[in-house]
């Protein structure tokens, strides 16, 4: 799909007016602030940020030892490869692609955008059957260029193309 900035600007409004207000909101303004000056997660953030993207792993998140996700995100974190950076994030519990994402979009909000089922189809991309580096690699370039051809932050888009699919998807 091809978006002209005013539409992703009107998409990211109403994205930004159904969740005024709300725990999201707040999560995310919170954990993106508390993550700017640390070089990794502890299991409190961790489980918030995983709960943020999608409830229904919360047992996995919440059976991570403390010491594990402190290193594993501290790692990825500090990761010089992209691919080190984003894999070593699955091997947490609960711990999808998506959740990964997230987890980096929150630690570099300028960096990584969040995949996403409802923006990949917001894109005109087939779902892939599974996530690979290959295709998050392609989103988070595609996630980028759009950025800065509109001159946005890449979380406008993020918010813009969930919403589209949110109202529009069948």
């Amino acid at each position: 799909m091809n978006f002209t900035k005013e539409q992703i600007l009107k998409y990211s409004k109403k994205y930004d007016e159904r969740y005024l207000g709300s725990n999201d909101e707040l999560v995310e303004r919170k954990m993106k602030g508390w993550l700017k000056d640390k070089t990794f997660l502890d299991k409190e953030g961790f489980v918030k940020i995983g709960l943020w993207k999608s409830k229904r792993p919360k047992k996995s998140y919440e059976n991570n030892d403390e010491i594990l996700v402190k290193e594993i995100t501290g790692f990825s974190f500090s990761a010089i490869g992209e691919e080190a950076r984003i894999k070593s994030l699955t091997v947490l519990n609960g711990v999808s692609w998506p959740v990964a994402s997230t987890i980096l979009h929150f630690k570099f909000p300028d960096r990584y955008p969040i995949m996403d089922f409802r923006a990949i189809w917001s894109l005109g991309w087939e779902q892939p059957k599974k996530y690979d580096f290959i295709f998050w690699q392609k989103y988070c370039e595609e996630i980028t260029k759009l950025s800065k051809n509109y001159n946005l932050p890449m979380r406008t888009i993020d918010k813009a193309l969930w919403e589209y699919s949110k109202e529009n998807q069948k």
